[in-house]
């Protein structure tokens, strides 16, 4: 059930904050036509994702229930609405500063939080055995082994970007 948006629940400064993000300056740009939710096909297959509400929600500051939305992840990054949008909006790249803003803050989809232990363990998303390996050799093809210290390497270089701020 969705809880009443009252002043208590709302942070006015959330816009200012996703506006300053990569992808989310052209926030204020949006006037509700509804072209990126009409042109969506994940709108198509679930009437529940609606990007033109997430700009709406992010607008008026609802910025716990946009970043605990599974809307946001659910953007196929297709670009249709930005393409299509008359005022320029770059929805995907707006649905994108609010996943980044989203991790930042710990809000991070129990799928993608078992990917990342995925990577940190075996430095791939599938943990490679004797199994994957004679399959891929009676193919013909190079056995793997797995990177997780090169994974662990990429992981802690791009948490001290994110952390210093540079894209």
């Amino acid at each position: 059930m969705e809880e009443t948006l009252t002043e208590k629940n709302l942070d006015l400064k959330f816009k200012y904050q996703v506006i300053k993000e990569k992808g989310g300056e052209k926030l204020f740009r949006c006037f509700s036509c509804a072209t990126c939710t009409l042109s969506c096909p994940v709108h198509v297959v679930d009437e529940e994702f609606n990007p033109r509400r997430i700009v709406r929600l992010t607008l008026i500051g609802a910025k716990e229930e946009v970043l605990k939305s599974p809307f946001i992840w659910l953007c196929s990054a297709c670009y249709l609405c930005s393409e299509r949008c008359p005022q320029d909006v770059r929805i995907t790249d707006l649905m994108t500063a609010l996943k980044n803003i989203a991790v930042k803050e710990g809000v991070i989809p129990p799928g993608l939080e078992a990917q990342l232990e995925l990577l940190k363990a075996h430095g791939r998303l599938y943990e490679i055995g004797d199994f994957e390996n004679k399959k891929r050799a009676k193919q013909g093809v190079p056995t793997l082994t797995e990177m997780k210290e090169l994974a662990l390497k990429v992981l802690d270089v791009a948490e001290l970007l994110n952390l210093k701020g540079e894209k």
